[in-house]
C-alpha cells in the first residue's frame, strides 16, 4: 500500500510558518511517543535550525515506557531539550515550564544584556496532524483556546496564545510534508491516525499491524483476542473477527470489522503500550 496525503492548505501552512519564525525564540516540537521518529515532520528541522528546540513526546502513556526513555536520551544526545507527557492527564505537563525557561536561558541572558527586560519567550508549537498540539496548548493554558478534534487537519490557522508573563505561544496547523522517502513512514503515520482513514486501506494496514506486533511483542495479540500466534497475519486476522463475534449477513466472518477493531485498539491503548520504532 502507498501511503502518501499532503493537501493544499499544508503547502500555505508551511510558508506562513517559515514567515512566523522570525518572531519566535523557541520552537516546540510534538511528536508521538509510539513513534517518534515518522511523527517528526523533516521540514520542521530545516525551518527551525537556528532556534532553541523542544521536543515533546505526547501521549507517552499509549508508548512502551522503556522505548521512551530510550527515545528521550536519543534526542538529548542530538541537543533538543526533551519532556514526555500525555496532555491528555496533565501527567509531565508540570515540567514544560522549567524546561521552556532552560531551553530560553541564553535568550534571555541576551535580553538582560542589552536592558530589555519582562520580554516574554515566544514558543510556536509544531507537528503534524493528530500528535494532540491542540490538546496540549489547551492543558497547558488552562482554558480551551483552540479548537480539538481526533482527526487530522482541525487547526487551520494560527493564533498567539499569552500563557502568563513568561511564555506566549503561537499554535500552527498540523503539516505532513510533499513525500514520504520512506513507505514505512507512511505506514506509521496512518496506524497512528495521521492521515484520513478514508484514504487508506485498513485491512492491509491492520495485516501490517498484526505482523508487527507478533513480532515486537509476542503474547500480546493472544491474550487480547485469544487467538494462536505463529500463524500469518489473515489467519489471526479471521481469528479475531471470530472470537469477537465480527460477522456480517450469512454469519461469516467479517475482515474489515475486525480489522477496523484491531487498528481502533492499537490507536485507543487497549492492546497494551506499544512503540513502533526504536532509536538506532
Amino acid at each position: 500500500m502507498h501511503f502518501q496525503w499532503y493537501p493544499g492548505h499544508m503547502t500555505k501552512a508551511k510558508r506562513q510558518m517559515q514567515e512566523d519564525m522570525k518572531l519566535i525564540d523557541l520552537v516546540i516540537e510534538l511528536v508521538d511517543a509510539r513513534i517518534p521518529y515518522s511523527s517528526r515532520n523533516p521540514d520542521i528541522d530545516e525551518l527551525g535550525k537556528h532556534k532553541a528546540r523542544l521536543i515533546l513526546m505526547n501521549k507517552a502513556d499509549l508508548a512502551d515506557e522503556g522505548q521512551t526513555q530510550a527515545w528521550m536520551a536519543h534526542f538529548q544526545e542530538k541537543g533538543y531539550f526533551a519532556v514526555r507527557l500525555d496532555a491528555r492527564s496533565r501527567a509531565g505537563m508540570k515540567a514544560v515550564t522549567d524546561v521552556v525557561m532552560e531551553a530560553c536561558n541564553e535568550k534571555m541572558e541576551r535580553d538582560r544584556k542589552r536592558g530589555i527586560k519582562n520580554r516574554p519567550v515566544r514558543a510556536m508549537v509544531v507537528g503534524i496532524p493528530n500528535v494532540g498540539k491542540s490538546t496540549f496548548i489547551n492543558t497547558y493554558a488552562g482554558k480551551a483556546c483552540t479548537k480539538t478534534g481526533n482527526k487530522p487537519g482541525v487547526t487551520k490557522g494560527k493564533q498567539w496564545i499569552r500563557l502568563n508573563k513568561n511564555v506566549e505561544l503561537l499554535d500552527t496547523p498540523g503539516i505532513l510534508w510533499p513525500k514520504f522517502e520512506d513507505q514505512a513512514v507512511g505506514q506509521n503515520l496512518a496506524l497512528i491516525g495521521s492521515i484520513k482513514d478514508e484514504i487508506l486501506n485498513k485491512d492491509e494496514l491492520s495485516l501490517q499491524l498484526i505482523k508487527r506486533l507478533a513480532e515486537a511483542y509476542p503474547g500480546m495479540l493472544e491474550r487480547r483476542y485469544g487467538v494462536e500466534e505463529g500463524q500469518e497475519a489473515p489467519e489471526l486476522l479471521m481469528q479475531v473477527a471470530k472470537n469477537r463475534n465480527c460477522v456480517k449477513k450469512g454469519n461469516e466472518p467479517d475482515y474489515s470489522k475486525a480489522a477496523s477493531l484491531v487498528i481502533d485498539e492499537f490507536r485507543s491503548g487497549q492492546l497494551g503500550k506499544i512503540t513502533l520504532e526504536f532509536p538506532a
